[in-house]
C-alpha cells in the first residue's frame, strides 16, 4: 500500500520524480527536462498508483506467487488476466484523466510507456522488458493503456530477466510517463561515446525516417554518423538504403515502404547531427556517465524521447584480465584459426568442446595437463601454459614412456587415425543433417554432437597428422644439410608439389574460368558481375562450392562459409579470366617435375647420409600432403552447423527473441538452451534484441585489437623467457624493419594488402602482398593473387608458410602486429630467407 499524501501523478520535470516515485526512465525523463532538455511535455503515473491499484483488489499475494512459478509465461498470463478484470480505483483514475486533459487538447496522440524501478540504472539496463503504447488517444484509451503497462511488469520476458539478474518479485515495482507524441517525420538512437572504439569524444548517431521503432526492432539498416563533440563536425557518415520506416495511424502505428526519392537521402543535415551532438554532450555531463539517447525530429525540431546509461561500452576492449592473475595464456594450434573475436555461441559451446576433446586427448596418450587448458580473454581465445613445478614433475615422470613407446606408434598410426576420425566426423553430420520438421532441442543436440566430433577430430590431426608433418619436414632438413652436396636443390623441393584439398580447389577454379572463357560473352558477364542465374555457370559453380565450400574462414561457426559467401572466390575467379593468372596445373607439374627429379638426384647416391636423407624423406613425402587436407576439413560439419543454429534463429525471430536468425550467434549456449526450450514447449523466449545489440558493439570493439600472443607479456616458463622464439611475439619496436619467421623463400617489393577477413577480399589485387593476422584453407584462392605473403601469427610449418611454398612467393610469419604496423598500400620488401618485412618509407612519412 503506498504512504498516505504520497502523489497519484506528477508532471514530467517535477523534482519529487525519483527513481522511487517515477522509476528509472521516469527519473531520467525528469531530470533531463528539469535541465531545459528538449523533452515532449507529459506526466508520470507514479509507482504510488501502481500500488493503490495492487492494493485494492488485493493483488500483492497472488502475483508473488504466480511469479514464483516455473512457467512464466503462465505465470504472465495468469497476472494480466488479474489486471484486465480490474477497474483502476477511482482517485486514481482521476488523476490521470486531469493529468491528461491539460496536455494539447482531450484527444491528443501520447506515447505511454512503463517505467519500472530496476530499469535504466548504471550498471544495469532492463530495455525492451516492459512495454509501451504509442499514438494513444483519449481519456479512457490512455487509461487502459496505463493499465496494460502495469501488467507488463509481470510479462514472461520480465520475470525472467530479474530472475536473471538477481531482482526480486517482491523488489520492483512500476511507474508509467504519458508524454505527448512527437509525429516523427525522422528519429533514432544515439550513443554519447562511440559504441564500436569507446572513444569518449565522439557521438554515433542513428538514424532513419518516421518513428525510431524501425531501427529498435531491427526492420531498417539506419544512417550512422560518427559526429566530433568538440565542434560537431562528422567524422564519417554511411548513408543506408532505407527501405520501411515506421509510421502513425488512427489506431496506433504500422509499417510502410519509403518512398524511393528519401531511401538514400541522408536523413539528418550536417547542422542537425552537430545539434544532437552538442545536446548528447550536455547530457552525458548532467549524468556523469556515457548515454544511450533516443531522439525524434519534427519538421526540423529535435526532441529526447528517452536516454539511459551505456551497460556495455567497449572502452574496455583493451582489458586483457586474467581468468588466473598468476597465470600464463598464450595463442597457438586452434587459436590460429580463430584470428577474431570469438562469438557468445562459440565462446561458450565450442571453446568447452576442444577442452573436452583436449582432456581426452592427453588422458590417451597418459600425460598430465592442465584442468583447464583454454580460456577466453577480452573475446580472443587463448590456451593455458602455466607449467607450474607440480605439473611439470609429473609431465617429466611420464615423458620416458611417451617418448619411447606413445609418440612413435602414434606417429606411425596418424593416417590410419585421421581417416578413421575423419570417417566418424561424416558419419555424425549425416545422421544430423535433417532440419525440417525437427524440434529445436534436437536442433541444438544436433549441434552439440558435431561440434564435439569437431572438437575430437581436429584433437586427432593434432595428436598425429600434424606433428608428423612438421617432424618429418624438419628432420629431413636437418640430415639433409649432412648429405647435401655444392649445386643440390634445396630440401624445400623435394617436399612441393603434391596435391591437396587447396590445391585442388585452386585448380577447380582455374579449369571453371578457363571453361567461361571458351563461351561466347560469359567472361564478359562474369568479370563485371552480372547476374547470369540458371545457366550452365551457375550449376558448374555451385558443383565447386559443394566440394569445397565448407573450408572455413574462419573457424567460429557463426562466421559464413564460402559456399553461403562465395564473392571472395569470384574475386579470384575474375583473376583467372585474365591473361596474367598463372596456371595452377603447370605450377603444379613444374613442382612435381623439379621434385621428381631431385629425387633422380638422391636416388642414384650412396652412403650412410645419403641412406638416412632418404629413410626419412620417404616418411616427409608421405605426411606433407595429408597436412593441408586434413586441416582442411576441421570445419567439415561447420555447413550443417549452421543450417541447424539459423533455423533455431529464424524460430526465435518469428517469437520477437530475436532481430535475425543470425542473431542466435550473439546468444550464449545457456541463454540458447533456455530459449529453444520455451519454443518447443510453446512459451515465449526472453526478448534478447537489445542484447545482442550490445554484445555485437562489444566484438566490434575487440575486433580492432590485436590480441598479445603471451599474457601477460612475455612467456616466461620456468624462468626462461621464450617469448622471442615464439611467433607473433609483437615486440617490433618502431623501427623500419619488422622482424618475423621466415616462411618460403624469395624478395619482393610490392604494395601491402592488409586484409582483416573475407568480407575484404575483394580489395587485394594482382601482385599485392597479402598481410593478414593468420590464413585458413580458404584463404588460398587469395595466394594466387599474391606476390609475398605476411602474417601476425604462424611458423615455417603453419598453413601460409606451406602454401607460399606451392605458390613460390615469399613469407614471413610470426610478426606479431604487422596488421598494425603496416599502413594498406604502402610498397614493402618481403625477404622470405631473412624473414624481414622492410618498411620503404619512413613512418613519419608513411602516417602523413
Amino acid at each position: 500500500m503506498s504512504a498516505p499524501g504520497e502523489p497519484l501523478v506528477l508532471v514530467l520535470d517535477d523534482t519529487r520524480a525519483t527513481l522511487e516515485r517515477a522509476g528509472g526512465k521516469g527519473a531520467s525523463l525528469a531530470r533531463m527536462a528539469a535541465a531545459g532538455s528538449p523533452v515532449p511535455p507529459g506526466f508520470h503515473v507514479t509507482t504510488s498508483a501502481y500500488r493503490r491499484f495492487v492494493a485494492a483488489h488485493g493483488l500483492e499475494e497472488r502475483i508473488l506467487q504466480a511469479a514464483s512459478a516455473a512457467d512464466h509465461d503462465i505465470a504472465a498470463e495468469q497476472i494480466a488476466a488479474l489486471f484486465a478484470d480490474r477497474p483502476i480505483p477511482d482517485e486514481v483514475a482521476q488523476a490521470i484523466s486531469v493529468a491528461y486533459a491539460r496536455l494539447d487538447g482531450d484527444e491528443v496522440a501520447v506515447a505511454v510507456r512503463s517505467s519500472a524501478t530496476a530499469e535504466d540504472l548504471p550498471d544495469m539496463s532492463f530495455a525492451g522488458q516492459q512495454e509501451t503504447y504509442l499514438n494513444i488517444r483519449g481519456n479512457s484509451a490512455v487509461l487502459d493503456a496505463v493499465k496494460r503497462c502495469w501488467a507488463s511488469l509481470w510479462t514472461a520476458r520480465a520475470i525472467g530477466y530479474r530472475e536473471r539478474q538477481g531482482v526480486g518479485s517482491d523488489e520492483v515495482s512500476l511507474a508509467v510517463v504519458v508524454q505527448e507524441l512527437v509525429p516523427a517525420d525522422a528519429a533514432g538512437v544515439l550513443f554519447t561515446a562511440n559504441p564500436l572504439t569507446g572513444a569518449r569524444d565522439q557521438v554515433m548517431v542513428n538514424a532513419a525516417w518516421g518513428l525510431g521503432e524501425a531501427i529498435v526492432g531491427g526492420q531498417v539498416t539506419p544512417d550512422t554518423l560518427v559526429v566530433a563533440k568538440a565542434d560537431g563536425s562528422i567524422v564519417q557518415q554511411d548513408v543506408s538504403d532505407k527501405q520501411v520506416m515506421t509510421v502513425r495511424t488512427a489506431t496506433g502505428t504500422r509499417e510502410e515502404p519509403v518512398p524511393e526519392e528519401m531511401r538514400r537521402r541522408p536523413v539528418l543535415e550536417p547542422e542537425q547531427s552537430a545539434e544532437l551532438a552538442r545536446i548528447a554532450a550536455g547530457l552525458e555531463e548532467l549524468y556523469g556517465h556515457p548515454l544511450d539517447i533516443e531522439w525524434a525530429r519534427r519538421d526540423g525540431r529535435l526532441y529526447i524521447v528517452q536516454a539511459r546509461p551505456i551497460t556495455a561500452l567497449p572502452g574496455a576492449a583493451d582489458d586483457w584480465t586474467l581468468p588466473d592473475p598468476k597465470g600464463k595464456y598464450t595463442r597457438g594450434s586452434v587459436m590460429e584459426l580463430l584470428p577474431e573475436p570469438l562469438s557468445p555461441l562459440f565462446a561458450t559451446l565450442g571453446i568447452p568442446a576442444w577442452e573436452r576433446a583436449t582432456l581426452e586427448h592427453y588422458k590417451s596418450i597418459r600425460l598430465p595437463y592442465f584442468d583447464d587448458p583454454l580460456a577466453v580473454i577480452n573475446g580472443y581465445g587463448y590456451y593455458n601454459v602455466d607449467y607450474r613445478a607440480g605439473l611439470v614433475a609429473r609431465m617429466a615422470l611420464a615423458q620416458p614412456r611417451f617418448l619411447a613407446v606413445t609418440l612413435p606408434r602414434r606417429l606411425r598410426t596418424a593416417p590410419q587415425r585421421w581417416r578413421e576420425a575423419h570417417a566418424a566426423y561424416a558419419a555424425v553430420i549425416d545422421r544430423r543433417r535433417a532440419v525440417d520438421e525437427t524440434s529445436a532441442a534436437e536442433l541444438l543436440a544436433g549441434v552439440r554432437e558435431i561440434v564435439e566430433v569437431a572438437a575430437r577430430y581436429y584433437l586427432t590431426i593434432q595428436g598425429g597428422v600434424l606433428p608428423a608433418a612438421y617432424m618429418s619436414e624438419s628432420l629431413f632438413a636437418s640430415v639433409y644439410k649432412l648429405a647435401k652436396r655444392r649445386g643440390d636443390p634445396p630440401a624445400l623441393t623435394f617436399l612441393l608439389g603434391f596435391d591437396s584439398k587447396p590445391v585442388r580447389a585452386e585448380k577447380s577454379l582455374y579449369d571453371l574460368a578457363r571453361w567461361v572463357r571458351d563461351q561466347p560473352g560469359l567472361a564478359e558477364r562474369v568479370a563485371a558481375d552480372v547476374p547470369d542465374e540458371g545457366t550452365e555457370f551457375q550449376n558448374r559453380f555451385a558443383a565447386h562450392l559443394s566440394e569445397f565450400g565448407d573450408s572455413v574462414y574462419d573457424l567460429d561457426f557463426a562466421k559464413p562459409l564460402p559456399a553461403e559467401d562465395p564473392a571472395p572466390l569470384l574475386q579470384t575467379l575474375r583473376f583467372f579470366l585474365t591473361e596474367e593468372a598463372p596456371d595452377p596445373h603447370a605450377r603444379q607439374r613444374a613442382a612435381q617435375e623439379a621434385r621428381e627429379e631431385a629425387m633422380r638426384g638422391l636416388q642414384a647416391r650412396r652412403g650412410p647420409r645419403v641412406s638416412l636423407a632418404r629413410r626419412v624423406l620417404r616418411w616427409a613425402q608421405a605426411a606433407a600432403p595429408l597436412r593441408e587436407d586434413a586441416l582442411a576439413d576441421v570445419g567439415l560439419g561447420w555447413p550443417a552447423v549452421r543450417q541447424a543454429l539459423r533455423e533455431i534463429g529464424r524460430r526465435l525471430a518469428a517469437a520477437n527473441a530475436i532481430a535475425h536468425e543470425d542473431d542466435v550467434f550473439w546468444l550464449r549456449l545457456d541463454e540458447l538452451e533456455a530459449s529453444v526450450s520455451a519454443l518447443d514447449a510453446g512459451r515465449r523466449a526472453v526478448d534478447s534484441r537489445a542484447l545482442v545489440a550490445e554484445r555485437r558493439a562489444v566484438w566490434k570493439a575487440q575486433r580492432k585489437v590485436a590480441p598479445p600472443h603471451a599474457l601477460p607479456g612475455g612467456m616466461k616458463l620456468l624462468g626462461v623467457d621464450f617469448s622471442r622464439f615464439v611467433s607473433g611475439h609483437g615486440d617490433q619496436g618502431s623501427g623500419e624493419v619488422i622482424k618475423g619467421v621466415p616462411g618460403s623463400p624469395g624478395r619482393v617489393t610490392a604494395p601491402a594488402r592488409v586484409i582483416h577477413g573475407p568480407d575484404e577480399f575483394g580489395r587485394m589485387r594482382p601482385g599485392d602482398i597479402l598481410v593478414a593476422r593468420v590464413t585458413t584453407p580458404a584463404w588460398t584462392s587469395l595466394f594466387a593473387l599474391a606476390s609475398a605473403v605476411v602474417t601476425d601469427v604462424g611458423g615455417p610449418l603453419s598453413h601460409s608458410s606451406i602454401v607460399a611454398r606451392e605458390y613460390r612467393i615469399p613469407a614471413v610469419l610470426g610478426t606479431g602486429a604487422a596488421t598494425e604496423h603496416l599502413r594498406d598500400g604502402e610498397r614493402i620488401t618481403v625477404d622470405g630467407d631473412a624473414g624481414t618485412v622492410t618498411l620503404l618509407r619512413s613512418r613519419k612519412q608513411a602516417s602523413r
